[in-house]
């Protein structure tokens, strides 16, 4: 049987189309954020049904959020990471589009590339700047990456020479390293390195991943080490080296030499949950006393994470260190006083002892009120009211001497009694 020609694919009518016109936005980040992801679902919606349909909506959007995006304000990272998010989701739909490797397949293929090449050169913004980082993988092959890194390779070359001046950059230097991976052009992109004014991780990652490519996974970890610098991402280098660990199954490596920094999140929840997705051997209870061991003086940090998979007893550990936050505790004594009242009655003692201490941000005498009333609701349903309330009356005649906003909103809770 003959192979199946490629066909073009019929006129769509996208709803996100019209959406993204040039400065179709004021300075807000909610809105457009919002729009990106109805296109996105609407992208995907039509990749499961037609990939290549899917690909062309990925190349319109693409070409059209920059444009599109000039006026919204991004001071707070969140249009850009929502940015970085759809790139990271396009590409693949892209890259994995189903074209046959026939004349107008390629031909299609290559106009894809062209438009987007033209829409980073356009990117005045540099919304999709990432967008070059994945430039092999929007090649597909190794002989279109190879063809693409021929166009760019002169421009880098010229933008590194000992003569250039400071202020030249070549938009393309980041797609020529990918392609020239991509095309397995590994010594092209040594002696492209070799040339660069400084160390760059952005640009030297790209040797990083020659090398690992090359199954030369010690000399690869090595190479990225020598990357660390002032000013460079320690959490990327990590990322990479943990990455190449991985593959090469050094699965004891990888964990003990990158994972916490390679997994940081803006939360120490977060931070557990991406290690434990990482690690599924690895049990929460070692990963979390990792972590602890970690993080000295902020053991208690991680008493989230630990209530999150149920160690409780760990956790009300992690709860009477230092570093954990009063009203995390109180939250956990409010939610579990029904479910687990033994927990949240000590989740509650151990925010009244830090509250007695002087810790917490922006502490109030409600917030006070509030430890002391979750604390006896876990007591009551534990059965242990009056041991409880003992316990809380030592806090306040005990040492070291208590705040005296927490004695002076207490006392005349217990006097009465005792």
């Amino acid at each position: 049987m003959p192979p199946r020609k490629m066909q073009r694919p019929a006129p769509h009518k996208w709803t996100f189309r019209a959406r993204f016109r040039r400065n179709a936005f004021g300075w807000r980040s909610d809105l457009p954020i919002k729009r990106i992801k109805e296109a996105l679902n609407e992208i995907k919606k039509a990749a499961r049904k037609d990939p290549l349909l899917g690909a062309e909506g990925a190349v319109i959007l693409l070409e059209k959020l920059s444009p599109a995006l000039e006026q919204v304000d991004s001071s707070s990272g969140a249009m850009g990471s929502a940015v970085y998010n759809a790139i990271e989701t396009l590409v693949p739909i892209i890259s994995k589009a189903p074209i046959d490797d026939d004349r107008k397949g390629k031909k299609l293929h290559d106009k894809w590339l062209e438009r987007l090449w033209d829409a980073v050169q356009d990117d005045g913004m540099t919304y999709i700047e990432t967008l070059s980082d994945h430039w092999g993988e929007l090649c597909a092959t190794n002989e279109r990456a190879s063809k693409w890194a021929d166009r760019f390779i002169d421009g880098v070359r010229a933008s590194w020479k000992p003569e250039r001046n400071p202020s030249d950059y070549f938009k393309g230097t980041t797609a020529c390293l990918s392609a020239l991976c991509k095309a397995e052009r590994f010594d092209d992109i040594f002696e492209l390195l070799d040339l660069a004014p400084y160390k760059s991780w952005h640009q030297r990652v790209w040797g990083v991943r020659a090398l690992a490519a090359m199954g030369k996974v010690r000399e690869a970890i090595e190479y990225a080490e020598d990357s660390r610098g002032l000013n460079e991402p320690d959490w990327a280098i990590a990322e990479t080296c943990e990455e190449i660990l991985l593959s090469a199954n050094r699965t004891k490596e990888a964990y003990e030499s990158y994972a916490l920094k390679a997994h940081e999140k803006p939360t120490y929840l977060a931070t557990f949950r991406a290690i434990a997705r990482n690690y599924p051997h690895k049990q929460p209870v070692d990963i979390l006393n990792d972590l602890a061991a970690n993080t000295p003086g902020g053991k208690g940090k991680w008493f989230a994470a630990a209530k999150s998979v149920k160690l409780y007893d760990l956790a009300i550990s992690f709860a009477n260190c230092s570093g954990c936050e009063p009203k995390t505790l109180t939250r956990a004594a409010r939610d579990m006083a029904a479910s687990e009242p033994q927990f949240a009655l000590e989740a509650g003692m151990a925010a009244l002892k830090g509250l007695a201490a002087g810790r917490g941000y922006e502490v109030t005498g409600f917030d006070v009120m509030a430890a002391y009333d979750h604390t006896m609701e876990a007591a009551r349903n534990s059965g242990c009211e009056r041991e409880t309330l003992e316990r809380i009356r030592r806090l306040l005649t005990g040492r070291p001497t208590p705040e005296k906003f927490f004695v002076k909103t207490l006392e005349p809770l217990l006097e009465p009694k005792y």
